[in-house]
């Protein structure tokens, strides 16, 4: 019996029409006083996503390609946006590391709905150097220094019980040594060439605003601004 015919099946093609979004009043997004750097206006909407009761608004996708040019993406968390970037983190052994090490491009992608607002971001990936990756580490929760003392990420796993087995270990080690090294932990930062905003409208009259790098300079360089249909 194929999954169609099942009350799983069933039950998902009555649940998926019956979805609504943006049943919420939603804020305005004026264009023309969009600040002349997407970076401000990242900052600015990050803030109001927190404001907003967005549940984990640093959350996004991550979007990269496999040596065979086939798209690969998943969901980790922002660590800094500044001049240079966008930043996040990994390993550099993982399948991202490896992907992001061969093909040095990505996409990012962030949604929050309790505004209707997306932003992407494409650009350039480079690794910081080990430096700044331990300090990333260094400033995260015990958890997080645990998970990554675990390593083997992306490997394949015998068990479960192999995986209990392993953390355990390193929870114990992170309490015991809150300044553990990982080698393989990498920050990443993506340079953007292209950062679009997207403000939802409840009559379908989306806003759509990118930014494109036109010039690089200390400042980050000069954009340029367009409008897109929705």
């Amino acid at each position: 019996m194929s999954d169609d015919e099942t009350g799983e099946g069933q039950a998902f093609r009555a649940a998926l029409p019956r979805l609504r979004v943006w049943d919420t009043d939603l804020p305005a997004f004026d264009p023309a006083a969009a600040p002349g750097a997407p970076l401000t206006l990242f900052h600015r909407w990050f803030v109001e996503a927190v404001a907003a009761g967005q549940s984990e608004p640093h959350a996004m996708t991550l979007a990269t390609a496999d040596a065979d040019g086939r798209p690969d993406v998943r969901t980790l968390l922002l660590h800094d946006a500044d001049e240079r970037g966008w930043h996040f983190a990994s390993h550099a052994t993982s399948a991202k590391g490896r992907q992001l090490a061969a093909r040095p491009w990505a996409a990012l992608g962030f949604y929050w709905p309790a505004q209707g607002r997306q932003i992407r971001v494409r650009g350039a990936v480079s690794a910081a150097g080990p430096e700044e990756s331990r300090a990333d580490l260094g400033v995260r929760s015990t958890g997080a220094l645990a998970s990554a003392l675990t390593g083997h990420q992306s490997d394949v796993l015998g068990s479960t019980e192999e995986l209990a087995r392993a953390s355990e270990a390193a929870w114990e080690r992170a309490r015991a040594e809150p300044r553990a090294p990982v080698p393989t932990w990498t920050r990443y930062v993506l340079d953007a060439g292209e950062v679009e905003f997207f403000q939802g409208d409840a009559q379908r009259r989306h806003v759509r605003l990118r930014y494109r790098r036109t010039a690089t300079g200390p400042a980050g360089g000069d954009w340029s601004r367009e409008l897109l249909w929705p």
